[in-house]
């Protein structure tokens, strides 16, 4: 069945999109409103099923770097009984973050203290020296509270970070098997070589390919009851994208996400406007 879209008579192109009359426009609209409103109410039942998967205790005495010093799991939840870490792809051997996960990160000031307000925190944790995160994060004017794992095995343990003799073998990330690593990276975005979209983001962060991708992006969910913390959920890849307020706002722009490579900086190397 063809969209009102599709359907418009009266409709001409511009360049390669489609225009029409304001009652056309509103016929697809409210076609389109039913599809969004179906799509919430998806997300409804999605978000009570991810709310019912089944706890897993953590028994593992994990350590990490803090502003305030040496800290435990437990230590990270700032006193309240729920902590959401957004695994963020800062490596030891990492000059600078990835700036995909900058642009998610700079929106973590803004809505940390609500979060904090209803007995949630968030922190991030990666692998890079506490020196190195505190000197990004002072650069980056962020406030939120962000741990080093470096020395631990938190970031191995939740399929976020991956020694090289993993990579060479083909690691576990996002619930499934990637192949063998010869010149591979996120996604299948890679050019032979070693060049193309990732080595470019990689040489933001001034490593090579290899290196940026033995660290990956996600976020993962721990309740604290009775003094036991467990874990409740992990995304991963792309499921991280509905957290992203930035790509939210691009999914309802004019052109979309308009993507022909890698475009997202740091927010203090883009053009001043």
């Amino acid at each position: 069945m063809s969209t009102q879209a599709e359907t418009m008579t009266e409709g001409k192109n511009i360049g390669r999109h489609l225009t029409g009359t304001r009652d056309e426009w509103l016929a697809a609209r409210l076609e389109l409103l039913t599809a969004e409103k179906e799509l919430t109410r998806r997300s409804d039942e999605l978000a009570r099923q991810r709310q019912a998967l089944p706890w897993v205790r953590i028994d593992k005495d994990y350590r990490f770097e803090t502003d305030e010093g040496g800290a435990s799991l437990a230590d990270l939840f700032r006193g309240r009984s729920q902590l959401i870490i957004y695994h963020f792809m800062f490596g030891p051997d990492y000059k600078a973050g990835c700036p995909s996960c900058t642009a998610i990160a700079d929106e973590f000031n803004g809505i940390f203290i609500h979060l904090a307000n209803h007995d949630v925190t968030l922190s991030a944790v990666s692998r890079g020296p506490l020196a190195k995160l505190q000197e990004y994060k002072q650069r980056m004017g962020w406030t939120f509270p962000w741990a080093s794992s470096f020395g631990s095995d938190f970031n191995f343990d939740f399929n976020v970070s991956f020694a090289e003799e993993q990579q060479r073998a083909g690691i576990d990330y996002n619930y499934r098997r990637e192949p063998e690593w010869i010149v591979r990276g996120i996604g299948d975005s890679l050019t032979k070589g070693g060049e193309g979209p990732v080595a470019e983001i990689a040489a933001t962060t001034g490593t090579d390919v290899a290196t940026y991708t033995r660290e990956r992006p996600g976020m993962s969910s721990f309740v604290l009851e009775d003094g036991i913390i467990y874990h409740t959920y992990s995304t991963y890849s792309r499921g991280l994208d509905v957290l992203w307020g930035l790509y939210q706002w691009l999914d309802r722009a004019p052109k979309g996400r308009n993507e022909t490579g890698p475009w997202i900086r740091r927010h203090d190397e883009y053009e001043k406007h």
